[in-house]
């Protein structure tokens, strides 16, 4: 009798990233995510809080990356691939497996609203509190508004702060670099 071995779930994030060409494979509790890379709207986004940031990394030795892995603490072989992350810059020093860096490299990470909106404002909430990322800040395209979610208490965020167009969103302190971002600019990609 032949015996089958069961496939480990990033076994199946690695066939599923090489096997569905143009998707990106996630593990948030265990449940393996695909989702279809960016659209142009949401990478000019992407480009332009990219640049907003490099302006003000040099100043402070922080480094400012797209799509890296960030390990999870909520289950054995979790993992999420932020749009957008401001990392410690010896962050090289903290990987872990899988392309992943451990939590404590994560100063800030940003989601941009896609066809999985409702990961971003639920799933990755609660991960990247449970991994103590100090900031979490959402572009929620799906509901037209910011959402920033700062300093995780006993594996929580406390309720976002929320905002809207033609406001901006103060960058906090804890994150290392002093900076306002324009709802519009995090929403739309203009600058």
């Amino acid at each position: 009798m032949a015996r089958t071995r069961r496939t480990t779930v990033l076994e199946a994030e690695t066939w599923l990233t090489r096997e569905l060409e143009g998707y990106r494979g996630e593990v948030l509790y265990g449940r393996l995510t695909a989702t279809p890379w960016p659209d142009g709207p949401h990478q000019l986004i992407l480009t332009q809080v990219f640049r907003e940031f490099c302006k003000a990394e040099g100043r402070s030795g922080l480094k400012c990356l797209q799509g890296i892995g960030l390990w999870l603490p909520t289950g054995p072989d979790d993992f999420a691939v932020p749009d957008l992350s401001i990392v410690d810059a010896d962050f090289l020093g903290t990987h872990v497996q899988h392309n992943c860096h451990a939590p404590r490299a994560f100063r800030l990470v940003l989601e941009v609203t896609a066809c999985n909106w409702s990961d971003d404002l639920g799933l990755k909430a609660d991960c990247y509190a449970q991994a103590r990322i100090p900031v979490y800040l959402i572009a929620d395209r799906e509901h037209d508004e910011v959402l920033l979610h700062q300093d995780p208490v006993d594996g929580r965020y406390p309720a976002p702060q929320r905002y809207k167009r033609g406001q901006t969103v103060p960058i906090p302190e804890s994150v290392g670099v002093t900076l306002d971002l324009s709802v519009d600019a995090l929403l739309d990609g203009d600058g």
